[in-house]
């Protein structure tokens, strides 16, 4: 690394390292209520007259007047406003709505709820997304002083760059693809894959990058969700017909995010043989960019400096579905209690006001603000258990560690007529004869880590849980086939987000038809057929009536 870039890059972490995160707040704050004042939104809850106001009572009166909202309610109350018809297709103008001007590109959601929603992406976002991804580089390189990165080039691992047209100039697609789509001209050099190759289908392109990835010594960092980097380096294995260690010497950076890493740690640690490249974790969304990791650093740090006002509620308050009511008790970043988990409210520069994200977190510690991602709100709650994400990530962490057993994909859901959750584990290694020593085994974890879960079973109101072991490749070819959804950052929910099962049910037949089957008294029927047959229906219906 020459010495201009070093010292740019010790500069600009030295920076983001001394910045006071209250401060950052209350003017991000400020600088929203004034930016959206003469917007439909704005007029409609005074914010000219607030962003005049002292902090404290501009943000107790906002706090008071306006709601805190799902994605269905900003739909119904604005977002609906804006939409159209295009020859049968949808088409969405939001102008002067919640945010000043024109949108010009909607995120079309592809994590664990619905692919029918379209999340606001203005310029002021773009402009912060660049600053937070500057930010993350600088303190990387000021801590690595022997990195080859900004020699090379960086694999982003994107959806696909075929955005949709939603009329009036406006595009929508996968948030990944938006930003890789329209990347600085000059940054090109240091992105892979080239255009032509980030619109091949996720197939073929998966291909093409672990072909790059090994041809190409210049790229030296991938980013991606955990998922799909595994499956890449496990291409390239099989491409090379030999095992990880020592294939991509030039590889030292992993960026992670959009998923816990701890479910696939150590299927990273046996692939590299413990000859591990960096890894950082970010914590981004399509909503907005929230945290990173800096190296050397355990866990990531919140980043309250990227044109997003933070609000958090705790996460007793919210109700069975994991939704927070409109005057849930929120405390902005300055009222956090370290150790609690919250879920994630947002006021950002792409018009979401009190947005309800569906993401929550536990803080660890004050300086810095050290967080732990402890997933999405949604939890195993059929049986009143309030089994959490981060307890099924858990359980399954301390499965893969386990001699013989590599779980590299999983989702668990309520097996409602049952009464016992059923697992279904796409496994790398895991024999058929042994699902019922696993399901004891997570069973036993779930005990330990939850109280009410350890006394329902005991009190025989859950039964033991099913495990049915799939072939890794099937949970892709089933979201392929069945979702359609797959590549990117398309994420194989962990928790089945759907309130009857749909989704685990519906994966666990695809599985008996195509791959290995269930071990177990498997319903027979035609019940689980139609909600194969209808589960993009079943997500739609959640991204309509939840988040």
């Amino acid at each position: 690394m020459n010495i201009i870039l070093k010292t740019l890059a010790a500069l600009r972490a030295a920076k983001y390292k001394s910045r006071d995160p209250l401060a950052a707040q209350r003017e991000i704050f400020r600088k929203l209520l004034s930016r959206a004042s003469d917007t439909r939104f704005g007029r409609d809850y005074g914010f000219r007259e607030l962003a005049l106001l002292p902090y404290e009572e501009a943000y107790g009166r906002f706090r008071r007047n306006v709601p805190v909202r799902t994605y269905a309610d900003f739909w119904n109350d604005y977002f609906s406003s804006g939409c159209r018809n295009l020859n049968g297709r949808m088409g969405l103008d939001l102008e002067d709505i919640t945010w000043p001007g024109k949108v010009p590109f909607y995120c079309e959601t592809s994590g664990t709820t619905a692919p029918s929603k379209f999340i606001p992406f203005t310029r002021e976002m773009f402009a912060e997304n660049r600053r937070a991804a500057l930010d993350l580089t600088a303190c990387y390189l000021d801590a690595t002083p022997s990195s080859r990165l900004m020699g090379g080039k960086l694999l982003y691992m994107a959806g696909s760059t075929d955005l949709k047209d939603v009329g009036s100039g406006a595009m929508s697609g996968d948030m990944s693809a938006i930003t890789l789509a329209n990347r600085p001209f000059y940054l090109r050099p240091f992105i892979a894959p080239d255009a032509v190759t980030s619109a091949l289908p996720w197939e073929e392109k998966l291909e093409a990058m672990a072909r790059l990835l090994l041809e190409d010594d210049r790229v030296r960092g991938i980013s991606g969700v955990p998922p799909w980097i595994l499956l890449l380096l496990k291409r390239c294995s099989e491409l090379v017909g030999k095992e990880l260690p020592g294939l991509l010497p030039h590889l030292e950076l992993i960026i992670h995010g959009g998923t816990g890493m701890k479910p696939y740690r150590a299927e990273f640690d046996r692939i590299f043989g413990g000859r591990n490249p960096a890894f950082l974790e970010l914590l981004p969304s399509s909503e907005a960019f929230m945290a990173f990791q800096l190296p050397g650093e355990e866990t990531m740090r919140l980043s309250p400096y990227y044109g997003v006002f933070f609000e958090f509620v705790p996460f007793e308050a919210l109700d069975e579905r994991g939704a927070p009511a409109p005057d849930a008790p929120a405390v902005p970043l300055g009222g956090m209690e370290t150790g609690r988990r919250y879920a994630v409210i947002l006021s950002t520069c792409a018009g979401l006001w009190r947005y309800h994200i569906g993401d929550t977190l536990r803080f660890t510690s004050r300086e810095p603000l050290f967080i732990e991602f402890t997933g999405r709100d949604r939890f195993l709650d059929r049986f009143e258990e309030k089994v959490t994400q981060g307890e099924v990530e858990q359980a399954v962490a301390d499965l893969n560690r386990l001699p013989g057993v590599e779980i590299r994909e999983f989702m668990v859901g309520p097996d409602i007529p049952r009464r016992r959750h059923l697992w279904v584990l796409a496994a790398r290694r895991a024999a058929q004869g042994e699902t019922g020593g696993l399901a004891r085994f997570l069973d036993e974890r779930l005990a330990a880590g939850n109280a009410d879960y350890g006394t329902f079973r005991s009190q025989g109101r859950i039964r033991e849980p099913e495990v049915v072991i799939v072939a890794e490749e099937t949970v892709y070819r089933w979201s392929r086939d069945v979702r359609g959804r797959l590549g990117g950052q398309s994420k194989i929910p962990h928790i089945d987000p759907t309130p009857e099962g749909a989704l685990v049910l519906s994966l666990a037949e695809y599985a008996g038809t195509t791959g290995p089957g269930r071990n177990t008294d498997q319903p027979k029927g035609n019940g689980i057929s139609a909600r194969t047959r209808n589960v993009r229906q079943d997500e739609n219906q959640m991204g309509i009536q939840g988040r």
